[in-house]
């Protein structure tokens, strides 16, 4: 038997022998007043002499990450969703019940403490327990260390695992969560109206790309999930929202890499009355600004290479950017001049009808985000879409399909308008410095596993790029 083995069967037999004495390892309706880090912002600076003074009482609860005994007492570091804090546990301040439920506690318990602020002889502020509950018993060990192919497998699979072992992993989700915040914010504020669409289509249409599919029993119909929400958006600008936006995942049956995952999150806004031009400048700011939110300056690091993020960005074409090789646009950049042939949604340019308005953003060697002026003549999208039809007889399995209610949409009216999707997991990357697509989405797709122990463990194999 191994290590995990064993310890899980002591935890087995500890769960066993607090049962039949009495205790409910799964106990529930605790109230929780303060975090770690609410004492530590207010109490963290005071001296031993004036936290003798205090007399307030903290009650807290959180995971068990560190136990350093001391025969009759204890050092025990709590984590809650603010941060941690060391707690003092000695058996003189506990009755004897809970000094004897306190021996059985492990790392990866959750437990709540009460009791006073004080500061150790190594000057820790530290919170004295005047009494302690079990609130949830942990029956599979936390690793010890966290190194390796094998356990950066283990982090994709089993993220709960790792965002509990691992602190640069949690900021890296809260990050990305204030970034989102930060977009819609940017959005909200210039007058955008957030929007839902549906994850569900009859015809797989706004972007070139092979969908997944699906059926729905009730009305007998296959469906496809959604590869971009464009042609709803769209819709949407003919129905007079002039300005609207969405954020939500979108699902391609495409390869996987470093930076690609079948369901992915995505921006999307549309301007009535608007240039791709308009939306060159609009990027630059959305991008500057959450960079300056971040960092406090125009400049980050990713992967060891300094990006400047000061307006205007440069610009370059098609052309110039094949002579150049994609990984090369490593500072942020305007790729422009594309074909109609690659463009069927965007409106031709007025100085080469081969050409339309549109342009791709590239940062570090990637594509960023797409945006285009859209074409709102339903004589000219009608040609493009036959030609999507063409192209998907002949095996063109990305090819659009032919989307009448779109073009009975333009019908009817869609004012000069411009429109953007950006990458929001390729964004987070680069805002949190991180080489792969699978560090900045908590459950991406993995290939089933094989032969796994019931800790989850993967074949290594199973490559987490």
């Amino acid at each position: 038997m191994d290590e995990t083995s064993q310890q899980y069967q002591e935890r087995l037999k500890k769960l066993d022998e607090l049962r039949k004495e009495g205790v409910d390892p799964y106990p529930n309706g605790f109230v929780v007043p303060h975090t770690s880090a609410e004492i530590c912002e207010k109490y963290g600076q005071l001296s031993k002499e004036e936290l003798e003074k205090k007399t307030e009482v903290f009650t807290i609860a959180g995971r068990v990450m560190m136990i350093r005994s001391f025969g009759k007492a204890a050092f025990v570091v709590l984590q809650d969703r603010k941060g941690k804090l060391q707690t003092f546990i000695q058996q003189k301040s506990l009755t004897e019940k809970e000094y004897e439920l306190f021996k059985k506690i492990d790392r990866g318990d959750f437990i709540l403490v009460t009791g006073t602020l004080f500061r150790t002889k190594t000057d820790e502020l530290t919170l004295l327990a005047q009494s302690f509950k079990l609130v949830t018993k942990s029956l599979q060990p936390l690793p010890e260390k966290w190194h390796g192919l094998t356990d950066v497998e283990i982090r994709y699979r089993q993220r709960y695992i790792d965002l509990v072992v691992n602190e640069p992993v949690r900021e890296v989700f809260k990050k990305r969560s204030q970034i989102i915040q930060w977009v819609r914010e940017f959005l909200t504020v210039r007058e955008f109206l957030e929007v839902e669409t549906p994850a569900m289509h009859s015809i797989a249409g706004g972007a070139a790309a092979r969908p997944f599919t699906t059926h729905h029993n009730t009305l007998d119909m296959d469906l496809y999930l959604r590869i971009a929400p464009e042609l709803y958006l769209k819709r949407l600008v003919v129905g007079g929202f002039e300005r609207v936006f969405e954020i939500g995942r979108n699902f391609r049956n495409e390869g996987i890499s470093t930076q690609h995952n079948p369901e992915f999150t995505m921006l999307e806004f549309y301007q009535s009355y608007a240039t791709y031009e308009d939306l060159i400048r609009l990027t630059e700011e959305l991008l500057a600004s959450l960079v300056q939110k971040l960092f406090g300056k125009n400049e980050l690091t990713y992967q060891g290479t300094v990006l400047n993020f000061k307006a205007p960005f440069e610009r370059i074409t098609t052309t110039e950017m094949m002579k150049r090789g994609e990984d090369k646009l490593v500072q942020p950049t305007f790729v422009t001049d594309f074909t109609v042939e690659d463009s069927p949604l965007a409106r031709k340019s007025h100085k080469n009808p081969n050409l339309v308005d549109r342009f791709e953003l590239y940062i570090a060697g990637r594509e960023v985000a797409n945006a285009f002026s859209e074409l709102n003549d339903p004589i000219d999208q009608k040609e493009r879409f036959q030609k999507q039809v063409e192209k998907k007889k002949k095996g063109d399995q990305e090819a659009m399909g032919y989307d009448a209610d779109y073009i009975e949409a333009l019908e009817v009216g869609m004012p000069p308008t411009a429109g953007e999707g950006i990458g929001i997991d390729r964004l987070v990357m680069i805002l949190t410095d991180q080489p792969s697509i699978r560090d900045v989405i908590l459950f991406p797709l993995l290939r089933p596993q094989k032969g796994g122990s019931p800790k989850g463990d993967l074949p290594k194999s199973d490559s987490p790029a």
